[in-house]
C-alpha cells in the first residue's frame, strides 16, 4: 500500500510540474481579425448528417470573413437528406457526392480528399476542415486565419467545446477533454523543439502549401486518428503547428447515453495504442496507478500509505478541476475522475476486443480498423 501510493504521488507530481501543463484548460484568446484575409476553402466531410449539417453549413455561409471563401460540402454516400440540408444553407454552399471509398482509405479522409479535389481548383491559400457537427460563432474563420498568420503556423487547431448536457455527458465528456490533453499537451504541439504534434479533428485550418508539402491528403489516407496525424505530417515536414479550446466554437452532436460515448472511445483507442497487446496491457497498468490505486490507498490503507493515497487523489482532483469548470459543472465531480477512468480503460479494452474480432473503427456503418486476416 505504501509503496503504490508513494508512486502513484510521485507520478501526479510530474504530471503536474512536467506535463507541458496540459491540465491548465481554459479557451485560447485567438487574435483579433484583421490584417490580410487570404483566399479559404471550407472542407465539411458528411454521412448520414440530418439534423446537423444544416446548422453548420448555415454558421459557415454566414461568416464575417472580408476575404473570398467557399464552401464544400461532401455527401459521403448519405442516405438521409444531409444534401438537401447542406444546400438550403445557401448558394456559397456546394454539396460534392463523394465517389465509392477505395481500398486503402479511411471513409472521412477520403471525403475530405473529394472535396479538396473542388476546392483546390480556386487556388485557396487555406483550407478549413470541419466536421459537419460544429457551429461556428461569425468570427471563427477571421480568427482562425489571424492566428495563423500573425503567428506564422502552418496548421491551426481548435478543440470545440463538445456536447456536455445529458447525465452522461456531464459525467465523462470533461475527461475527455482532459485525457486528450494529456497526450497531446498544447504547449507541446506548439514547441518546434518537441516531437509532440496532434490537433482536433473538430476545426483545422491548414496552409494549402503545407498540405502540398506533406504530399497532400493522401498522406494520411488510411489513418482512423487523422487529425493527430495531419498534425504529425505538418510538423514532420518542418511546418508549425498550434492547438487550443474554443469556448464559442460548439458541437451540436449529442451523446444520449453512455453507451454512445463508449462507443466514440472503443472505435479508436487500440489504434492510438499502435494495436499492441503490450502497450495495452502497460497503459492499463499506468491508468491503474494514476487513477484507481489513489482512492483505493487513500480508504484502505493507514498511516503514512493512506497519507500518500489521499495526496495523490487530492492532486488527481487539482488537475481534472479545470476541465470540469470549463464546462460549468459542479467542482465536486473532479473527486470522481477514478470511476470515470475505469470507465475509459474498459472501452480501451473493447476497443482491443473489436480490432481482434475484425470490427474495430466502426463508424456509421463502416468497419475500419481491422486485424489482418
Amino acid at each position: 500500500m505504501l509503496w503504490l501510493g508513494a508512486l502513484s504521488l510521485a507520478a501526479w507530481i510530474w504530471l503536474l510540474l512536467f506535463r507541458g501543463s496540459f491540465w491548465r484548460i481554459s479557451a485560447a484568446r485567438l487574435p483579433r481579425p484583421g490584417g490580410p484575409a487570404p483566399p479559404v476553402a471550407v472542407v465539411v466531410p458528411a454521412r448520414n448528417e440530418a439534423g446537423l449539417i444544416g446548422r453548420c453549413a448555415a454558421s459557415l455561409a454566414e461568416q464575417n470573413y472580408p476575404g473570398e471563401f467557399s464552401i464544400w460540402v461532401v455527401d459521403d454516400h448519405s442516405t438521409d437528406s444531409t444534401a438537401n440540408e447542406a444546400r438550403a444553407a445557401g448558394p456559397r454552399v456546394t454539396v460534392v457526392p463523394a465517389r465509392p471509398l477505395p481500398a486503402g482509405w479511411t471513409g472521412k479522409v477520403w471525403a475530405l480528399s473529394e472535396g479538396l479535389d473542388q476546392a483546390l481548383a480556386s487556388a485557396p491559400e487555406y483550407v478549413l476542415f470541419t466536421d459537419a457537427d460544429i457551429v461556428h460563432p461569425p468570427d471563427s474563420l477571421a480568427a482562425l486565419v489571424a492566428r495563423a498568420e500573425q503567428g506564422g503556423c502552418d496548421l491551426v487547431s481548435v478543440m470545440v467545446k463538445l456536447h456536455c448536457r445529458s447525465f452522461a455527458e456531464k459525467a465523462l465528456i470533461p475527461a475527455f477533454v482532459f485525457f486528450f490533453l494529456k497526450l497531446y499537451p498544447p504547449a507541446w504541439i506548439a514547441d518546434p523543439r518537441r516531437r509532440t504534434a496532434g490537433a482536433a479533428g473538430g476545426c483545422i485550418l491548414l496552409r494549402a502549401e503545407a498540405l502540398r508539402r506533406i504530399g497532400g491528403i493522401a498522406a494520411i489516407r488510411g489513418e482512423l486518428i487523422d487529425d493527430c496525424a495531419l498534425g504529425a505530417a505538418v510538423k514532420r515536414t518542418g511546418g508549425r503547428v498550434w492547438m487550443g479550446l474554443a469556448a464559442g466554437t460548439l458541437s451540436i452532436r449529442p451523446y444520449r447515453g453512455a453507451g454512445e460515448i463508449w462507443r466514440m472511445i472503443s472505435r479508436s483507442a487500440f489504434t492510438q495504442l499502435r494495436h499492441s497487446a503490450a502497450l495495452l496491457a502497460l497503459t492499463l497498468g499506468g491508468m491503474f496507478v494514476l487513477y484507481l490505486a489513489p482512492p483505493l490507498v487513500a480508504l484502505g490503507g493507514t498511516g503514512a500509505a493512506r497519507l500518500a493515497g489521499a495526496g495523490a487523489w487530492a492532486l488527481m482532483s487539482i488537475a481534472y478541476l479545470p476541465a470540469v469548470r470549463f464546462y460549468r459543472l459542479s467542482s465536486l465531480r473532479a473527486l470522481t475522475l477514478p470511476g470515470i477512468a475505469a470507465f475509459y480503460a474498459a472501452a480501451t479494452v473493447d476497443s482491443a476486443f473489436r480490432y481482434w474480432r475484425r470490427s474495430g473503427g466502426e463508424w456509421k456503418g463502416r468497419i475500419q480498423d481491422r486485424r489482418p486476416a
